[in-house]
């Protein structure tokens, strides 16, 4: 099955879609983000990762690596695509910047992530998501963006169909842009 997207898989969705946020001073604060999403996300999750190069998504997946306990080096799938992490549940990191729309997606191995993943065996974390979201009815998507200082970022969420509340209460603010 490919992509069969013809949009840009790299563009990013507008802030103003995303109706909660939170500020990370720093790559600590941003793991601690993700730690904390990882023990409030149930099993059989999917986290869409938007953001533009050097915006925290790995950073994030790292800190969700730790918050399972998981002591796996984590590192950003680029240039292999997939990689997996051990655990209860198993991790399956994606990174699809350089997939492009008309690539099969089943060639590595995206139809056996999701039935896992519909099993509840594992959780998703997927950076530049774009292509994979018509997979996944059920998600949770973060945009990671600059924020006023070097090190600051600011995180956006949203979720589909709903966002979950114990997420929510992981991003306080409510996002002033937001159309929604």
């Amino acid at each position: 099955m490919t992509g069969g997207q013809d949009h840009d898989p790299r563009s990013l969705p507008p802030a103003s879609c995303f109706p909660r946020l939170v500020t990370a001073a720093g790559p600590s604060r941003t793991r601690a983000l993700g730690a904390d999403l990882a023990r409030t996300l149930p099993d059989g999750m999917a986290v869409l990762l938007h953001g533009p190069l050097g915006a925290g998504k790995t950073c994030l997946v790292q800190g969700f690596c730790e918050g399972l306990g998981l002591a796996d080096e984590v590192i950003s799938p680029t240039f292999t695509l997939v990689n997996r992490y051990g655990g209860r549940p198993a991790v399956n990191h994606l990174d699809f910047y350089r997939i492009e729309p008309d690539d099969d997606l089943a060639d590595i191995g995206v139809e056996d992530i999701v039935d896992e993943l519909d099993r509840g065996a594992s959780v998703l974390l997927v950076e530049w998501p774009n292509l994979l979201r018509p997979w996944l009815p059920v998600r949770v998507e973060l945009l990671g963006l600059p924020g006023d200082q070097d090190t600051t970022r600011r995180w956006y969420v949203r979720g589909e169909p709903e966002l979950p509340a114990a997420v929510a209460a992981l991003f306080p603010e409510l996002n002033p842009s937001c159309s929604s």
